[in-house]
């Protein structure tokens, strides 16, 4: 927050295709279902997305205990702290790069053991004939393979839920030496909740390059074309959340 005797500004955008926001343009609100929990919605059907993505801050104690309602699947990735989760009846400790994916059909609840700050997101799941309803997953960061992509060792991508037809959701982690990014303009149906984790650069959207740092948020709609560019003295990451592996509806 700006002293008073200072100008605002923002590099804040939002567009028919894309929105960038930096963290302190998002107000404190909260939710229902979670406990001692300051939430900051990034993205949600109001900006045209699919899906809802939230930065939530849990104090020791806090936390959400939900039913499985057959229809929304959720994501949990652990920025700072630590928290139980419990899917289903397995209990499971998540610290910083801890993260889980809990199937619509399954009950879950997280418990902050000390304070806490995670990135949720949720999406209707969309089931696919013939193809099996997608399992639990829970696993940390430093524990999921790494791949150079395009076989660039300088930009490096992590798959933390699997490409494979049961999961209609990816999360991915990517990261970007300095002076190294994506080899091209990409332009796809998939569209992103992208926040960014360490580092800075520039990034290409819908024909503009923006200046980009740890804690900014980015939505990109469907075939909004985007590219990445890491600058700075440290690598930059970011996590990302896009919708695979099923027909288009028509």
């Amino acid at each position: 927050m700006r002293p008073p005797d200072q100008l605002v500004h923002s590099r804040a955008r939002l567009r028919p295709r894309y929105a960038l926001f930096p963290i302190e343009g998002y107000p404190l609100s909260r939710l229902p279902l979670w406990t001692s929990a300051q939430v900051r919605v990034l993205a949600s059907p109001a900006i045209g997305a699919q899906f809802v993505q939230y930065k939530i801050e849990l104090a020791d104690g806090g936390g959400t205990r939900q039913a499985p309602d057959n229809r929304v699947e959720t994501f949990i990735y652990l920025l700072a702290g630590a928290t139980a989760v419990t899917i289903g009846k397995t209990k499971h400790t998540l610290t910083t790069g801890g993260f889980a994916f809990v199937p619509c059909t399954e009950s879950f609840t997280v418990e902050a053991t000390e304070p806490a700050s995670l990135l949720v997101v949720r999406k209707a799941f969309e089931p696919a004939i013939g193809i099996e309803a997608p399992q639990a997953i829970v696993g940390k960061t430093t524990d999921v393979k790494t791949e150079p992509f395009g076989g660039n060792p300088h930009a490096r991508l992590q798959l933390l839920i699997p490409d494979e037809l049961p999961y209609d959701m990816s999360m991915n982690l990517f990261t970007f030496d300095p002076g190294f990014g994506l080899p091209y303009v990409e332009t796809h149906i998939m569209e992103h909740g992208l926040y960014f984790l360490n580092g800075k650069g520039v990034y290409f959207l819908d024909g503009e390059w923006m200046e980009v740092e740890k804690t900014d948020f980015i939505w990109m709609g469907p075939f909004c074309p985007q590219s990445f560019y890491a600058t700075g003295p440290t690598p930059s990451t970011y996590i990302y959340y896009k919708n695979v592996n099923r027909e288009v509806p028509l």
